[in-house]
């Protein structure tokens, strides 16, 4: 059940190196090499080669749900690459404050840099700012705390992207259409992730003044609401184009629904990026035609960066001293035509 801030539209937020005027007319007229591209080309960054010891902690919330059993997944593994990292990892709980807890051992085994994924990041600022005060750099991966002070690098996905893409791909197969019409089958309606994916949705539906959306049920992310609510909207919606499912474990129940209806007269777009969505895509035998990238491979990058804090580096490929504040990944569309190229990241 993927999770995102608010302010999950931002781009990346990068340092600058603020160069005297003084310094730069020297550079731009000697003949002797520029000192900040001398700084930039000797700046250190974290590579495969192994550097300094880091122990990482990381706490994340229960693995009830495919996505998240493939964030522990992603950490662990990406983990495992490298020799010089040591990984803490917590049980994993929806329980705010037995997190709390978890995270408070964390820091209390003065590990070098910690990822957290908060079941609730409003309910987990506290001891985001906790470890930050006692010198303990934050990685925080995907639900954000309620102060940038609680963390040093944000990194997540992109809950409006997903609902714009989708949006414009549906778009996309029906802008022919004339009084085309299509319903969306949402997550948690109290998640504040669930409202941006429905924003970013209609804002792509505006662009196709033929389209139309004519009902929206929001369902819990599981594959039993998956299919009670998918089966609520056939009922009352004996027609229509295309449907949006927000999330593909609950789009297992949405597909056992429209078979059991019998409707193959509309086009499906899933959201996150299960392997069951990808292999329904790539076999073309059902009306599930694409799915919009939420990746939980995040939880690898967010070892990376933390491996990197740890080692006071920045990132290959990067001009920067520093890695960046903020790093919100996209979202891709999954169809036919690529999904060979997204398989190995599809979730169980």
């Amino acid at each position: 059940m993927p999770h995102i801030p608010s302010t999950s539209r931002r781009g990346l937020l990068f340092g600058t190196a603020a160069v005297s005027a003084g310094a730069l007319l020297t550079a731009c007229t000697s003949n002797e090499p520029k000192k900040q591209e001398q700084a930039t080309n000797n700046a250190p960054v974290a590579d495969d080669k192994p550097g300094k010891a880091v122990t990482i902690g990381f706490a994340g919330p229960q693995a009830d749900h495919g996505w998240l059993n493939a964030i522990n997944q992603n950490a662990k593994s990406r983990a495992e690459k490298y020799s010089d990292v040591t990984l803490e990892i917590t049980e994993g709980s929806n329980d705010t404050a037995a997190q709390i807890g978890q995270v408070q051992t964390l820091i209390n085994k003065k590990v070098d840099v910690l990822v957290i994924l908060p079941a609730d990041g409003k309910a987990l600022t506290q001891v985001g700012l906790q470890a930050m005060r006692a010198g303990i750099p934050v990685v925080n991966l995907d639900r954000i705390f309620a102060s940038p002070q609680a963390y040093r690098c944000w990194i997540g996905g992109d809950n409006y992207g997903m609902g714009l893409n989708a949006g414009n791909y549906i778009g996309e197969q029906l802008k022919d259409k004339p009084n085309a019409k299509v319903v969306e089958l949402a997550g948690l309606d109290n998640l504040e992730l669930t409202k941006q994916r429905t924003q970013g949705f209609d804002d792509a539906l505006k662009n196709y003044p033929n389209i139309r959306k004519v009902a929206r049920q929001a369902a819990d992310f599981t594959v039993e609401s998956g299919q009670a609510k998918m089966a609520q909207l056939l009922q009352a919606q004996s027609q229509f184009d295309a449907l949006w499912n927000h999330d593909d474990d609950q789009g297992v129940g949405a597909l056992r629904a429209i078979a059991q209806a019998g409707r193959d007269d509309f086009l499906m777009v899933g959201g996150a990026g299960a392997k069951s969505a990808m292999d329904a895509i790539k076999a073309d035998n059902s009306v599930l035609k694409a799915t919009v990238l939420y990746p939980p491979t995040m939880a690898a990058s967010a070892i990376d960066l933390a491996r990197a804090l740890g080692q006071g580096k920045g990132i290959s490929g990067m001009a920067e001293l520093e890695i960046p504040a903020s790093l919100t990944l996209y979202s891709a569309v999954v169809t036919k035509d690529n999904v060979d190229e997204y398989l190995p990241t599809g979730f169980n």
